[in-house]
């Protein structure tokens, strides 16, 4: 009797399935309906949200897993594009099948997230941020000067023409028919993103919840105390950089292909900062809350970018002010806005918010 109690005592809810499958109809269904209503643009929209997802969960390994702070994680993003790009496309004459050029991107990416994570294996804070900030600079120098005297990446020219991920003679970056129904570039590259995302997802829930995960959190906590209790801080670290970088390579290379260029120009400074907004943001440590804070601090531009123009025209007859400067004035009044009323995130853990509730506590 005690058995039969325990398995339904675990047994999930109807209702959470159901949930669930509405979910999933909804995210099967999203880039046709957005597609019929609003154009491909926002399909496009919806895909490179889907990869600052993926940044912002490699980025919340480093971050919010392992309390490392990192300025300079698009680094590992600009290793998978240019892994992608130089084995791809007809630069080298290179035209490599995705499922051997993606795994050497994310190899390449998670090579150098362990590269990164030698030489500031004592650092922490400040410190540490600026190292990872310079390193991030060295990469984008890097790919931006080896044309001469070899032309290794084509300088700040970049690389076009790169291939698209194909099955066989199916490419998602063409148009298709099947069924009768006309299926887009985009929307072909927004389930294959959609299935990476979920696979991270699943990752990194499964590493939080792992012994690799509360040695990430002991260290982030107090690394001293993770050190005398014998978990082998050094190697932890390298585990998290290392890990956290091969995501951003995973995102590097769908980018890269998804664009079929790639320049220096997108992988500056205010990318990283931008990524770690995202993770800030939604919450720390958090994975539920990193993918919120992604997707709406990768929408929520766009979305002023289509309102600025529309509310000057109705109310001035013209552009008064240049858009993109009224977007990132609004963009950054939320941000602040939102960090000072909840600090801990849109949608924190339950141990950061604790955590941070319990000081306000005290000082009251």
């Amino acid at each position: 009797m005690s058995h039969t109690a325990s398995t339904s005592k675990h047994r999930t809810p109807a209702k959470v399935w159901l949930g669930a499958f509405a979910i999933g109809a909804v995210l099967l269904m999203l880039p046709f309906l957005l597609g019929a209503t609003a154009g491909q643009g926002w399909i496009r929209i919806l895909n490179f949200a889907l990869l600052y997802v993926m940044l912002a969960l490699g980025l919340n390994i480093v971050v919010g897993f392992a309390g490392l702070l990192d300025l300079g994680y698009i680094a590992f993003y600009a290793v998978g594009a240019y892994a992608w790009a130089l084995l791809a496309s007809p630069h080298f004459d290179l035209h490599l099948p995705f499922w051997i050029v993606l795994p050497i991107g994310v190899a390449l990416a998670a090579m150098a997230g362990i590269a990164l994570g030698f030489p500031v294996l004592k650092l922490r804070g400040d410190y540490l941020a600026i190292v990872t900030l310079g390193f991030g600079e060295i990469i984008r120098i890097f790919m931006n000067n080896l044309d001469a005297p070899v032309n290794i990446t084509n300088g700040p020219q970049g690389i076009n023409r790169i291939d698209t991920v194909k099955i066989g003679e199916w490419a998602l970056g063409r148009p298709e028919t099947i069924l009768g129904f006309r299926i887009t570039g985009p929307e072909k590259y927004y389930y294959l993103l959609m299935a990476l995302v979920i696979v991270i997802i699943f990752i990194c829930i499964r590493l939080q919840n792992s012994r690799v995960g509360r040695a990430w959190e002991a260290v982030r906590e107090d690394e001293i105390a993770a050190k005398a209790m014998g978990i082998n801080t050094r190697n932890i670290k390298l585990m998290a950089f290392g890990m956290g970088a091969s995501f951003g390579g995973v995102a590097g290379c769908l980018f890269a292909s998804m664009q079929g260029f790639v320049s220096p120009e997108s992988f500056g400074l205010s990318e990283s900062i931008a990524i770690l907004c995202m993770v800030v943001l939604g919450g720390m440590g958090h994975v539920p809350g990193v993918v919120a804070g992604a997707l709406l601090l990768s929408i929520f531009p766009e979305i002023l970018r289509n309102i600025v123009v529309p509310v000057q025209e109705t109310l001035f007859g013209s552009v008064v002010v240049d858009p993109d400067a009224i977007r990132m004035l609004l963009f950054g009044v939320a941000l602040v806005t939102v960090m000072i009323f909840r600090p801990e995130g849109l949608w924190p853990s339950a141990v950061r918010k604790r955590e941070l509730n319990s000081g306000k506590e005290t000082k009251a």
